[in-house]
């Protein structure tokens, strides 16, 4: 058999594992593990199985994943949530759905400092749900509101998925954090206009907000002040060549444990803050274990290098076969995390990309943002399950309609 072959079935077997829901990270290590020891030997196996780890966890890159998940950790834990919300409510105040406006900007500052979607998701759902149906807020259309927002966790810098993306690409991290900047930005203000389109065309699904005086819009620019010092320090260092991308990571993560601490945190909160970073880097470098096993296993192979060969050779315009893979992103978006499909599928799609000439941090963008419409699609849109979790008095129905409109300003968003 083929090497080709023995990579075509391993992959389809991962997908039939991650479908009968095994763990995405233990599928890959598997059928990596399993598969490279089919191409070359049993021994090779043993062999890249004592050598991965070390691979992974010595790379200096992957420092910056740990960190970037503890700021968003402290900023959590902190209370910043709260005032963000708080702040963003006051400024937008007066405006007929104020209170959506202010969830979508709250939402994306602060997926500026968590870096996932599904924490920002669920942060703002405690935080913002509770003041939008006290406000007589539609039910599904506030979830709507809270699953778009939480989106843009997945690409506003810094981005978890971004970074990994960048890693696994060999991509200046500063380039893809800076190429995410704007389509995120465009996401949040798209998402307010959207809101503001859906309550003046349908006024029952919000009502007016309470006017705010100018002087408390000013004094209210207070709550932003944490969040945009945290993201200017981060951005501009890297932009700037002050320091790395790990280095910057570690600068945010210091400046948001000196927030927390200054708003009370202790060291039971401190503990309690290492441990649920611990649990959650562990979850992601787990993943990259398998995705580093993966790789070994296409590379040997060689299937990436034949369907990319393949392609090439075929009379299809090269943008027909990127939005056939955007397609296959779109339809993992439905029923897995956004890392765990690009570091799935990064090794077999990332040759193809760059034999049919697109630029690599280009595509990144464009990947990530169709990963990022998958979360809030019917039927397996993670964020909505997510906030139905936290919500379970809410119709999935009703949520699922809720977030319609947004599905359509990210397709929009999407061929811009």
């Amino acid at each position: 058999m083929s090497p080709e072959i023995i990579g075509a079935i391993g992959l389809v077997v991962m997908i039939l594992l991650v479908v009968l829901r095994v763990p995405v990270a233990l599928a890959m290590l598997g059928v990596g593990l399993v598969g490279f020891g089919a191409v070359t030997a049993p021994s090779g196996a043993l062999q890249m199985l004592k050598d991965i780890p070390v691979d992974v966890l010595a790379k200096y890159d992957f420092s910056a994943i740990p960190l970037f998940i503890l700021m968003g950790v402290f900023a959590t834990h902190s209370g910043m949530a709260g005032k963000l919300f708080e702040a963003t409510r006051t400024i937008f105040g007066g405006v007929r759905g104020s209170l959506g406006i202010a969830g979508i900007g709250s939402s994306g500052i602060f997926a500026s400092i968590s870096g996932s979607s599904l924490a920002t998701a669920s942060t703002m759902t405690k935080v913002a749900l509770p003041q939008m149906e006290k406000y007589g807020y539609q039910p599904g259309f506030a979830c709507g509101i809270l699953a778009a927002g939480g989106t843009l966790g997945i690409m506003i810098p810094p981005s978890i998925a971004l970074l990994v993306y960048a890693i696994l690409t060999q991509q200046s991290v500063g380039d893809m954090f800076i190429a995410g900047f704007l389509p995120g930005m465009l996401g949040m203000v798209m998402y307010s206009i959207t809101v503001m389109i859906m309550v003046r065309w349908k006024p029952h699904l919000a009502k007016r907000g309470e006017k705010t005086s100018w002087k408390a819009k000013l004094l209210s620019l207070t709550g932003l002040i944490p969040f945009s010092f945290i993201f200017i320090v981060i951005i501009a260092g890297i932009f700037f060549g002050l320091f790395t991308p790990t280095e910057g990571a570690a600068v945010g993560a210091f400046v948001s444990w000196a927030y927390a601490f200054a708003k009370g945190m202790r060291l039971d909160g401190l503990k309690q803050s290492l441990i649920e970073t611990l649990a959650l880097s562990a979850v992601v470098f787990f993943m990259l274990l398998g995705a580093e096993a993966l790789g070994y296993f296409i590379s040997v192979s060689r299937l990436s290098y034949t369907l990319a060969s393949w392609i090439g050779g075929l009379a299809v315009s090269p943008m027909i076969v990127l939005i056939c893979i955007l397609f296959m992103y779109f339809l993992l978006g439905l029923f897995m995390d956004a890392l765990a499909m690009l570091v799935i599928t990064i090794p077999v799609v990332y040759p193809i990309i760059l034999a049919l000439g697109f630029d690599p941090v280009w595509f990144g963008i464009i990947a990530v943002l169709t990963v990022e419409l998958g979360l809030i699609t019917p039927p397996m849109g993670m964020n909505i399950f997510v906030i139905k979790a936290m919500a379970p008095h809410i119709k999935l129905s009703d949520m699922f309609r809720g977030v319609a409109p947004f599905i359509v300003s990210d397709v929009i968003r999407l061929v811009i």
